[in-house]
């Protein structure tokens, strides 16, 4: 007995000394990001969505643009909206009533080792493309590759990170990880998976117009370049039955079509056109839509609250300009912005003001002082806060309305003396150089040249000249990616679970390198470090506290002036259209919505 039981010991030591982690992790229904997902083994359905939802009817959208591609994973081309939602598929699905959970899709089962260095992908057998062909593991192995050599940046920027990949056999698929990235196997769970066969002799980084076959619940059955889509519910789609998808893509049809200008997608609306809008535009919302469908009930609208971080949406300072190097310079703009008389006057009053980087969560620092975690960070990390953060006091300046607040004009200007700006003939001159305070602000919309054009008035008070330039969208995305550019508009959206898109955003290397979403240009070793962090936190409490004094810093370095976001998404959809009564952390979502006249 004793020789067994030491033979059965060395048995499992030789195991896990030679990769086999395996050993202690076993085949599970979901992940998540902290702790265990939420869900269990048996669950039947998300608890955002009807799971008795009706089949049938046509879901037609409006999108304001164009598109010329129908692969949405390259750098090429402006790919066709909803392609990857509808007719791709990750390997495992996220459940969007959790911060960051995935269940079996594609991948019916997952193991996942406790240290995160391995994660192996159990295939549901059934998975099928859109053409027929089982999904593999080489269709797996293929998607990896392709999306880290020739993918977009975010992909290859996450799937190299990958130590090694292998088929343990036809349906099974581990990757082997360096246990660094605790995010890395749900990025990996989340990877859209490719047909193989498809481009064995296609090119992958060419547009197209052809569709691709995926594996998800629709088909592409109408193209017309730059127009229109047409989507079919697939009657044969292998996973309609699977818990992570019952109750969801009940149309059997969506009509994807684009107009020229918003007006236009307004316009299509009103006349029954396009069956729901998600409303962008405070007057529109506020003025717009007394019109007999509206008034009589036919046309619903609806302010639908999200559980998520509120978008930051701001004017954007570029610290690689000499001019907008000093924070005070920096500081002292936030208080020649008048929020409360452009929200009274430009806004109908809609809009509620923005301070940090994750209003509206727990994530936020806003009204909250660091606790004995985030401070123990605080010090690791090297960051020195002034105590309005650390307590966290400090919130954007706000005005008497009246459009020219002569006190937060002071204080403006006070702060531009301390870095060395003075009045001079009715002008802001620095006082060694003899520099004119001049810049430019790159505007692409109506509404962002009218806010700007507001905000000039303010600065004109104090001497400072700024220049309101507007461009087309292509103009505006190239200057963007190559940070050329004094100040331009930009939103950055983040969830209940940030992870790596913060060093994308935030990261010192994005000071230099083109086309990453640091646009302010931060290059801050204690941000760097928080983020790592983060990325490291292996429970929940350890991911808040790194996420607020993420918040702190980034809201103490004035790298962005804060504008505003709605107190909810504002949705307008014709009386048919109905929704579950429980809604997701996201809100409203047209993948869970269905035709109340379907089935009658």
């Amino acid at each position: 007995m004793l020789v067994s039981w030491t033979l059965a010991l060395l048995t499992l030591l030789a195991a896990v000394a030679g990769g086999g982690a395996r050993a202690v992790a076993e085949p599970v229904h979901g992940i998540a990001m902290h702790g265990s997902p939420a869900l269990p083994a048996d669950f039947t359905h998300f608890p955002h969505v009807n799971p008795d939802a009706p089949k049938g009817g046509t879901l037609r959208l409006a999108i304001t643009g164009s598109f010329d591609s129908l692969n949405p994973f390259i750098i090429k081309g402006s790919p066709a909206w909803h392609v990857r939602l509808l007719t791709f598929e990750p390997l495992m699905a996220r459940n969007h009533s959790e911060p960051f959970s995935l269940y079996g899709l594609i991948a019916e089962k997952v193991e996942m080792a406790p240290d995160r260095t391995f994660i192996i992908f159990h295939l549901n057998p059934k998975a099928r493309f859109a053409d027929g062909r089982s999904i593999t593991a080489e269709d797996v192995l293929f998607s990896w590759r392709t999306l880290r050599d020739h993918g977009r940046l975010n992909h290859r920027t996450y799937y190299r990170k990958v130590l090694k990949a292998e088929a343990l056999d036809e349906h099974t698929v581990k990757f082997t990880l360096d246990g660094k990235d605790r995010e890395l196997p749900l990025i990996l769970g989340l990877m859209p998976v490719l047909p193989a066969h498809h481009f064995a002799d296609r090119p992958f980084e060419k547009t197209t117009l052809k569709p691709i076959p995926g594996s998800g619940p629709y088909r592409i059955t109408e193209v017309k370049p730059g127009q229109r889509l047409v989507f079919e519910r697939r009657k044969d789609y292998w996973g309609k039955d699977l818990p992570t998808r019952r109750g969801m893509f009940n149309h059997d049809r969506i009509i994807i079509d684009y107009y020229r200008d918003t007006q236009a997608a307004f316009e299509a609306l009103k006349k029954g056109l396009v069956d729901i809008r998600f409303e962008a535009d405070a007057t529109r919302w506020a003025t717009a839509y007394d019109f007999p469908a509206a008034r009589d009930g036919r046309l619903k609208r609806e302010v639908i609250p999200t559980r998520l971080p509120k978008p930051l949406a701001a004017f954007v300072f570029n610290t690689r300009r000499a001019l907008f190097a000093d924070r005070r310079v920096r500081e002292a703009l936030l208080f020649t912005f008048d929020f409360e008389w452009a929200n009274s006057n430009l806004f109908h009053n809609l809009y509620r003001r923005t301070h940090g980087y994750f209003d509206g969560s727990e994530l936020s620092s806003i009204g909250r002082p660091a606790d004995v975690m985030e401070r123990q960070l605080m010090q690791r990390v090297g960051a020195r806060l002034q105590p309005r953060f650390v307590e966290g006091t400090w919130r954007a300046p706000a005005s008497d309305g009246s459009g020219r607040d002569r006190r937060n004009l002071r204080r403006a200007v006070q702060l531009l003396a301390q870095a060395g700006w003075r009045i001079s003939g009715g002008r802001m001159v620095h006082e060694k150089t003899g520099r004119p305070f001049d810049f430019e602000l790159l505007v692409q919309s109506s509404e962002q040249e009218k806010l700007a054009l507001h905000w000039q008035k303010s600065l004109r008070a104090i001497g400072i000249s700024l220049r309101v330039r507007r461009v087309d969208s292509a103009q505006f995305t190239r200057r963007l990616l190559n940070y050329d550019y004094d100040m331009a508009p930009y939103t950055w959206f983040n969830s209940l679970s940030p992870g790596n898109e913060q060093k994308f955003y935030w990261g010192s290397a994005g000071r230099k390198q083109p086309g990453t979403r640091n646009y302010p240009g931060i290059a801050d070793p204690a941000v760097d470090a928080t983020i790592e962090a983060l990325t490291a936190a292996r429970t929940r409490p350890e991911l808040t506290a790194a996420a607020r004094l993420l918040d702190r810093l980034l809201v103490s370095g004035f790298y962005v002036l804060p504008l505003y976001h709605a107190p909810g998404q504002w949705v307008a959809r014709w009386q048919h259209v109905k929704h579950p009564q429980t809604l997701s952390l996201y809100g409203y979502q047209t993948t869970t919505t269905w035709d109340a006249r379907a089935g009658r």
